[in-house]
Formats: structure tokens, sequence, C-alpha cells
């Protein structure tokens, strides 16, 4: 395709590529001929707000604007873009590569209708202009369809819950991906997970799945005295249809905002409802820190291979056991673990754990780029990166979870 304008022919263009130089996107160039023939066209930026006034865009659906990197230094336009085309119902697909997640929340919160990360997944981009067709008024269905959850539900799910030790250390891409890997389990009969996000400040489980967050969580963990099983699952979002995420609130609140009171009734409540709830956790210890502690089945707590992972998880088990709390429900984690022929790192671990007086029973290894970028993306490990080192070792770990809670099962 030519980057100028798309001329009419005997097939009406119904479909715009907009790039920089769409050459750099050959998979999308493959993609768009699979799902539309030779009814598409490319445009350059500025082509683009050009041709929107033209009378050959009347018949334009949607375009897909294609960015990287390099892009991010005219976001400016590209939000510009993106308003033409809504003003004139023209659906917007963004497809990006290496941008960060901020370009991406600024372009999405201008009204892109789909996001697709580069290179394209398989079938993805047919998929996304299927949904955006199906309904031309409102566009795909939203994702933050809230689940409809059954009262009288006594399930008495297992809580695991995710601590990072240290920023960075990777507890809430172990939460999310855990999560993700409990609920495909079985394409059969996979278990119901629930992930609750309980950083109200900066939780990010919501960016890694790429939900948005809503009001309505603010308004349940301010009153959970009158939370039923319906307000709490108002509160929910399924993400493909399957999995239940309680994300973070919209705005930045005190960890106080709510009580270990306000905790245990949202985890009476998730625990009832679902097979295995997952709470990822703030790494400051709070006062209801305590409440999902004792509520706790496994307490996964993340560390790295460093001095301040090691100077935190020694003050963390001397605090809980100052409390007599039960710290034999700890779980450590090493994250970015070194590689099996590293014998010179691994006798470093070996160490670290006989001088901090813990065992370390989960290593994973580092995976590299892929996880940021399927972070920055919003999609599990098992869709962006399925044979990565890192998925494969949160696979086993989901693996073994249930195959412990089978056998409690069978043992009770």
């Amino acid at each position: 395709m030519s980057n100028s304008a798309p001329q009419v022919d005997a097939s009406p263009i119904v479909a715009c590529t907009v790039s920089r130089d769409v050459q750099n996107f050959d998979l999308l160039i493959e993609d768009m001929e699979g799902a539309l023939g030779e009814s598409w066209g490319d445009l350059g930026f500025a082509e683009s707000l050009a041709f929107f006034g033209q009378p050959e865009a009347r018949s334009l659906e949607l375009i897909a604007l294609a960015l990287d990197a390099e892009d991010e230094e005219n976001l400016v336009m590209m939000g510009e873009i993106i308003t033409q085309a809504k003003s004139r119902k023209i659906k917007v697909i963004l497809i990006a590569e290496d941008m960060s997640p901020a370009a991406l929340h600024s372009l999405l919160r201008q009204g892109a209708d789909e996001f697709i990360p580069y290179p394209l997944p398989e079938g993805e981009l047919s998929a996304a202009i299927e949904r955006l067709r199906a309904d031309p008024q409102q566009g795909p269905e939203p994702a933050t369809n809230a689940p409809k959850l059954k009262a009288g539900t006594d399930k008495d799910g297992a809580l695991i819950v995710v601590h990072g030790l240290a920023g960075g250390t990777g507890a809430t891409t172990l939460a999310v991906n855990l999560a993700w890997e409990l609920a495909t389990s079985n394409k059969k009969a996979s278990p119901k997970v629930c992930l609750l996000d309980l950083d109200l400040q900066f939780g990010t489980v919501a960016t890694f799945l790429d939900l948005p967050r809503r009001e309505v969580v603010y308004e349940m963990l301010s009153d959970t005295e009158s939370m039923d099983d319906e307000s709490f699952g108002q509160a929910l979002q399924t993400y493909e249809n399957t999995l239940q995420v309680l994300t973070a609130p919209v705005e930045i609140l005190p960890l106080d905002l709510i009580t270990s009171e306000d905790v245990n009734r949202v985890l009476e409540i998730a625990r009832r409802q679902f097979d295995y709830v997952i709470v990822d956790m703030p790494s400051t210890l709070v006062q209801w820190s305590e409440a999902v502690l004792n509520s706790a089945h496994i307490y996964f707590a993340m560390l790295e291979l460093d001095m301040r992972c090691a100077q935190n998880a020694l003050r963390f088990k001397r605090a809980l056991q100052s409390e007599d709390l039960p710290v034999e429900k700890l779980r450590y984690v090493m994250n970015r673990a070194p590689k099996f022929t590293d014998l010179n790192a691994k006798s470093r671990v070996k160490r670290m754990a006989e001088s901090l007086g813990i065992s370390i029973d989960v290593q994973l290894p580092d995976g590299g780029k892929q996880i940021t970028q399927a972070n920055d993306h919003g999609m599990p490990l098992s869709a962006s990166a399925g044979k990565n080192p890192l998925r494969r070792e949160i696979s086993k770990l989901a693996a073994s979870i249930l195959d412990l809670t089978a056998d409690e099962a069978k043992a009770a």
C-alpha cells in the first residue's frame, strides 16, 4: 500500500492504517489484507487529518493507528487523530510497540476503541474488527461486566497472598499470572478465581490486565457493613470471561481508609464465592495486614538477591514474631533467581537464607524484557510469552497449589 490518500474504486475503502511508515509494521499489512482484502488504504499522520474531511472518508468504518516509541514525541497529534476520527464515528484500533504505559493510557483516554500490542497476536486484528462491527454504535462489549454472584454459595476458597518486601520484586506480576494460571488450569472445569488488588494507592493489577479503574470499588470499600454478595460482585470486573478482578480504586487513597473488619468482610465474601482468592498486598505493613495474614492459607513474601531485600525480610520476620503472628504461613519467593549453572550466585542465595533463618521455597527466573512488555500491554504471560521461563515456573507453582488443594480435599 502506498503512503498516500486512498482512492475510491470498485471496492470502497472501509479502513485505513495510520502510521509514520506502515512498512515498520509488516505484520499489520498482512493482517489487514487477510481481514479486509483490498478495501483498505494507508495514510500518514498529517494526511489522515486532511483525509477525514474529504467525501471519500465517509465510507470509513475504522482506522488502525500504528505507533512505536518514536511516536511518543507526537502524542498531541496522535490524540487529535483519535478525536477527529471519533467525531466522525470512525472506530479506532490502537496498535503499539514499545510505548510507555503513560502514553498508552493517554491515547486510550482520548477514545481509542481497541488496543492491540505489536507484534500482533495471531487473529487478534480480525477479532477486534469483528467486535467493532458487531455493534457500531456502542463499540466492543466492555470488559467491566460485573459477574453475577449467587447468594448462599459457600466454597470456602483458599486464600493466597502475595507481598513484595521491596519495590520492583515482581509481586504483582506473580499475583496476576498465578491467578490467571489457576483460572485457566482446566478447560472443562477450571476453578473460580478472584484477584483482589488491596494496594489502594499504587496497585497496578488494572494496568497489568488492561482493565479500567472504577468508582464503585471505593464505594464498596467505604461501606463494607452494608456489602453483600451482589454489591461485592458489582465491584468486580471479568477478565476474558474467566478471571474476576477487584482493581485498586481510581484515586490514591490512604491505606487506613479500610480497617481489619472491612478487610475481613471482603475476604469472607470472596472466599465464599470463589475456589481461590489471590490478594496483591501493598509493600507497606498496615493495620489490616494482620487480618490478611491470619486468614491466609499461603502468604508469599517476594524478595530478590540484594541487601535491601535481605534487610527487609529480616525486619518483616521480626515484626511478625513480635506480635505472635503466624510466621509459619510465610513462603519466601526469590524472584530473578540465578540460573542453575551460576554456582556462585546460588551459593549466595543459600547463605542469604541461612543468615536470615528462613527457607526460600520458590525460585523464579528472570523473564527479561518480555515480562515488562506483557505487563505494559495488559496481558498475562501465557497469552504474550507462553514459553518464557518465568511463565513456566508460575504455571508449575499453580499446578502444585492445585495438587495440594486436591490432596487436602481427599484427606478431609
